[in-house]
């Protein structure tokens, strides 16, 4: 074995250790490190190859954290304590009630602003009856675009409906297409200003 780069101690160590651990026949796991330079070696090795130390350490050695001491605050006077909270409170109160005043007297403006040229006016209708009146405005305009061979054949069927009196086949016709508008709308045939009385 050519030793001539390691110390000749070192080596006759290393070279005793093998020796050591080929005539127990088994080969040993590692050990503890060293406590002196933390180098791990075989467990069959009575000191460390490296620096003939015999003392080994736990791989896990937490250093230990030295503890600052504390200096005890003195506890706060309760009645002190119990005042600050209520200054606390009131003034949150009185913000709160502020945010909630300005959020209740702001004017809510339209959100349709694209029909707006100007300035847009406070919205004095809520968001749900809106879309209830908008549905509704659907359905009476789907009722306007009714099929013109359906209007044709209302008018032709109340035309001929009552031929006896030529005069009122016009009357009719309207009246026979006005009602079937009134009917898919959705409008109630209340009578109003605008519908002549029926006989």
């Amino acid at each position: 074995m050519d030793v001539t780069g390691l110390g000749h101690a070192t080596a006759a160590r290393a070279v005793k250790g093998v020796a050591r651990a080929e005539a127990m026949g088994k080969a040993s796991g590692y050990g503890l490190p060293c406590a002196n330079c933390h180098l791990y070696y075989p467990a069959s090795l009575d000191s460390c190859p490296t620096c003939n130390s015999k003392e080994r350490v736990s791989p896990k050695v937490v250093p230990p954290v030295r503890k600052a001491q504390a200096t005890a605050e003195p506890a706060p006077d309760n009645a002190v304590l119990e005042q600050e909270r209520e200054a606390f409170l009131k003034e949150f109160k009185s913000q709160l009630f502020a945010a909630h005043a300005e959020v209740a007297n702001a004017p809510v403006l339209c959100s349709l602003t694209e029909h707006h040229a100007n300035e847009s006016e406070p919205a004095t209708i809520c968001k749900p009856c809106y879309d209830r009146l908008q549905e509704r405005v659907d359905v009476c305009e789907a009722a306007l675009h009714i099929d013109l061979k359906e209007a044709a054949q209302i008018v032709y069927d109340a035309v001929w409906a009552d031929p006896s009196d030529p005069a009122k086949t016009y009357s009719n016709a309207a009246a026979a297409l006005l009602s079937e508008l009134r009917k898919r709308s959705g409008v109630s045939s209340l009578l109003g200003p605008f519908q002549p009385l029926g006989n």
